[in-house]
């Protein structure tokens, strides 16, 4: 398996994706914030002095896909048709889980920009919290699944 962001020198280099066909691009990607169970019940309760974390969480994430060709050096540009960032509280982690959707119609996958948005969302989550709890631990950011492009469709084997 060769890898496509070197050139024959070893050298990074963007891909051409001239010759690709246009095809629609949908990628999901998931990770977690781990906080004490106290911290998420002062969240839960609306109770974070620097305002509606979730909320704040989702925006950034959707904003942060869109600036993922800024962030990630060999990333193309993309035009995305529809990204949505979920953050859901959940006792069992305890903490906030994220998932996140980029999807658009394209000569390249949108991968990078669903992992971005979910990273972004979750270091939003750190910020908004962190004057309750610094020992909150960003996990397991990973991609779920992809479609569309030559390669085909891929899943993530699911873990219990």
């Amino acid at each position: 398996m060769s890898l496509t962001h070197l050139d024959e020198q070893g050298n990074a280099r963007m891909v051409d994706v001239g010759g690709k066909a246009d095809t629609e691009r949908v990628a999901v990607a998931a990770g977690e914030v781990r906080m004490r169970a106290e911290t998420l019940a002062t969240i839960r309760a609306g109770q974070i002095k620097k305002g509606d974390v979730l909320t704040t969480a989702q925006l950034a994430g959707v904003m942060a896909a869109k600036r993922t060709s800024d962030l990630i050096p060999l990333c193309h540009p993309l035009a995305l048709t529809h990204v949505e960032v979920i953050c859901e509280l959940r006792d069992d982690l305890p903490g906030v889980a994220i998932t996140a959707t980029a999807r658009t119609t394209g000569k390249t996958g949108v991968e990078m920009e669903a992992l971005t948005a979910v990273s972004v969302a979750a270091l939003t989550v750190y910020d908004m919290a962190k004057a309750v709890e610094k020992t909150m631990q960003i996990t397991n950011v990973r991609l779920l699944e992809k479609r569309g492009g030559k390669s085909g469709p891929w899943q993530a084997e699911r873990t219990a």
